[in-house]
C-alpha cells in the first residue's frame, strides 16, 4: 500500500552529485568559521559524513496513547522489533525505525557509536537517555525511502512532575533541528495540552515548515462531536503554535480496524491521501532540504560571529572583566539590536536570546575571536554562488519516485456544518462537508 515512498533502485546521479557538493562546500567554506567562533558549544555539533548521506527522518511527537506507534505500525503494515502499543504510557523510549534486511534492536550505546549512523551527538546527552534509544531495523519496503523515529509520549497531569534522567526537550530539538517532517498527533477525544507538550511543541520552533498536525481517532466521534472537537483544537494550537497562520490539521484514523463511525469516511480518505503524498516527496525533496538546512546554518554562523566577535570587543582588556561580562549578558539584547543595525541582519536570524546568556555564562569573553572579515567573506560566496549552482543540479522530478494512483470518482455532498470561531482579533469559520462517492 505504502511501497510508493521509494523505488528499489538507487539515488539518482544528480541527487548524489549535491550531495558530494553539499559535503566539500561545508568542510571548506562553512566549517572553519563555526570553528574559528565556536559554534558548536552554542548551537549545533558539527556536521558529519552520515548528516549528509542519511535518508529523509520522520519524527512523531505526542501526548501518550495518541497513536504514535500505531501510526508506524499503519505505515509498515506490520510490526517492527521493539513495538509495545496499549492505552497506558507504553513507549519509554526513543525508537528510530531503518531499514535493514537483518531485522533486530540496536541498543542506544552501540548505535551513537557507529560511524555509518548519524546519531554520534545524542551521546552528549548521557547513559539516562542512550538506555532510553534504540534503533529497529525492519525489511519494509517503505524504509527504502524514509526513517521513522517514535518519540515517548508526553506525559500529563501527576506524571509529568517525573523526572525523566535527561534532557527531554533537548533530545526534540536535536531531532527536530535533523528531521525532514516532524508530525504532531492528537487524540480526539484528548485535547488538553499539558505543560511538557506545551514546552516540547516549543522546543520545535523554528522548524515550522516541517510540521504537520494529525488528528488520530476520528472515527470514534460523530459528525457533530468532530466539528466541535476540530474547532477546539485550533484554537489550542493557535495559542501555542503563536503564529497567525492557521495550522493544517489532517484529520482521520489512522490504524487497520475497522471505522467506528464511518459517515465521514471519503473526508478520512481524502485527508489520508493528502499527508501520504506529502510523506511521499520527501526522498525526492531531501537534497533540497539538505541544501536549505546549510542555508539555515550559515546563516546563523555568520550571526553568531557578529555577537562574540562584538563580545569580544566589548572586554576589558585588564580589570573589570568578570563584572563586564555580567553586564553584557545582562544586555545582550542591546548587542542584538547593534549588530542588526549595523550589519542589516534579520531580527529572525539571531538565536533564541535566553539559551544564549545560558551559554555565553559558561565562556570566557576573552578567549573568543575579533571578527574575521576573511572568513565571512567565504560564507558569503558559498551562499551566492555555490549554494546557486547545487540549486541548478537539483532535477524537477526524480524518476525513481513513483505514485500511487489516487482515489478517483464522482462523489456528492450528503450533508454540510461549520463552525466559527472568534481568537483575538481574527475570526475563523471551518466547514464540514461530508460526502458520499
Amino acid at each position: 500500500m505504502f511501497s510508493w515512498l521509494r523505488k528499489e533502485g538507487e539515488k539518482s546521479e544528480s541527487i548524489e552529485n549535491v550531495i558530494e557538493g553539499l559535503k566539500r562546500i561545508y568542510k571548506t567554506k562553512l566549517l572553519p568559521l563555526e570553528l574559528h567562533y565556536q559554534f558548536h558549544d552554542f548551537h549545533s555539533p558539527q556536521l558529519e559524513e552520515p548528516d549528509f548521506d542519511a535518508k529523509p527522518m520522520i519524527l512523531l511527537v505526542g501526548q501518550y496513547s495518541t497513536g504514535k506507534t500505531t501510526f508506524i505500525k499503519y505505515l509498515l503494515e506490520r510490526d517492527f522489533p521493539g513495538i509495545r502499543i496499549g492505552p497506558e504510557p507504553t513507549t519509554d523510549r526513543f525508537i528510530a525505525v531503518m531499514f535493514d534486511e537483518k531485522e533486530g534492536v540496536i541498543p542506544g550505546n552501540a548505535l551513537v557509536v557507529d560511524p555509518k549512523k548519524q546519531f554520534r551527538p545524542l551521546s552528549k546527552f548521557g547513559n539516562a537517555f542512550l538506555n532510553r534509544f534504540q534503533c529497529s531495523t525492519v525489511a519494509s519496503p517503505v524504509l527504502r525511502g524514509i526513517s521513522i523515529v517514535d518519540t515517548p509520549g508526553i506525559l500529563s497531569g501527576e506524571k509529568q512532575r517525573v523526572d525523566r534522567g535527561y534532557d527531554f526537550t533537548g533530545v526534540l530539538e536535536w531531532f527536530a533541528e535533523r528531521v525532514d517532517r516532524i508530525i504532531l498527533l492528537f487524540d480526539a477525544h484528548k485535547l488538553d495540552i499539558s505543560d511538557e507538550f506545551r514546552r516540547s511543541i516549543e522546543a520545535l520552533r523554528g522548524h515550522d515548515d516541517k510540521i504537520r498536525i494529525v488528528l488520530n481517532k476520528a472515527d470514534m466521534i460523530d459528525h457533530q462531536q468532530l466539528m466541535r472537537v476540530y474547532g477546539a483544537l485550533m484554537w489550542s494550537l493557535g495559542k501555542v503554535l503563536q503564529t497567525p497562520e492557521v495550522a493544517r490539521v489532517y484529520i482521520g484514523s489512522f490504524w487497520d480496524q475497522p471505522l467506528r463511525y464511518d459517515v465521514n469516511r471519503r473526508l478520512f480518505e481524502d485527508e489520508e491521501q493528502d499527508l501520504f503524498r506529502d510523506m511521499q516527496s520527501l526522498p525526492r525533496n531531501a537534497a533540497l532540504r539538505k541544501l536549505n538546512d546549510l542555508i539555515k546554518r550559515a546563516r546563523l554562523a555568520k550571526v553568531h560571529a557578529y555577537i562574540v566577535s562584538e563580545l569580544r570587543k566589548e572586554m576589558p582588556s585588564m580589570f573589570g572583566k568578570d563584572g563586564k561580562k555580567k553586564d553584557l549578558i545582562k544586555n545582550l539584547a542591546a548587542v542584538y539590536d547593534r549588530i542588526q543595525r549595523e550589519q542589516q541582519i534579520s531580527p529572525g536570524d539571531f538565536p533564541d536570546i535566553k539559551k544564549m546568556q545560558e551559554c555565553l555564562a559558561n565562556h570566557d569573553f576573552t578567549k573568543f575571536h575579533p571578527l574575521k572579515p576573511k572568513l565571512l567573506e567565504v560564507v558569503d560566496h558559498m551562499l551566492a554562488t555555490d549554494i546557486a549552482r547545487l540549486m541548478d543540479m537539483i532535477p524537477q522530478e526524480d524518476v525513481n519516485i513513483v505514485t500511487e494512483p489516487l482515489i478517483k470518482g464522482e462523489f456528492v455532498i450528503i450533508s454540510c456544518s461549520f463552525v466559527v470561531l472568534r481568537y483575538g482579533s481574527h475570526i475563523y469559520m471551518y466547514i464540514f462537508i461530508t460526502t458520499s462517492t
